[in-house]
């Protein structure tokens, strides 16, 4: 096996912070230098266009783990609550 297919993973967390002064730090799953880049380019993208969210900041750094939907789910509700309060 090559080396770039035999990344490392660690565990990270996010803190995610709003335009209206929300903020929150989810843990995350392990995972890969791949797969955080996916989650970051892609998947954090889609959560905060999806709540109709403008202007979040997000603070990654490595932490201890946690399941993957868990994280989703967080980032969903607190996505989703700063737009209410917003509104």
């Amino acid at each position: 096996m090559n080396p770039e297919m035999q990344q490392s993973e660690s565990p990270y967390r996010v803190k995610i912070e709003t335009e209206n002064g929300q903020s929150a730090t989810v843990p995350i799953a392990v995972m890969t230098p791949k797969q955080l880049e996916v989650f970051l380019t892609s998947e954090f993208k889609r959560l905060a266009q999806e709540a109709g969210v403008k202007g979040v900041r997000i603070h990654v750094e490595r932490a201890i783990a946690a399941d993957y939907d868990q994280v989703l789910h967080e980032l969903t509700a607190c996505l989703s609550s700063s737009k209410a309060r917003a509104a």
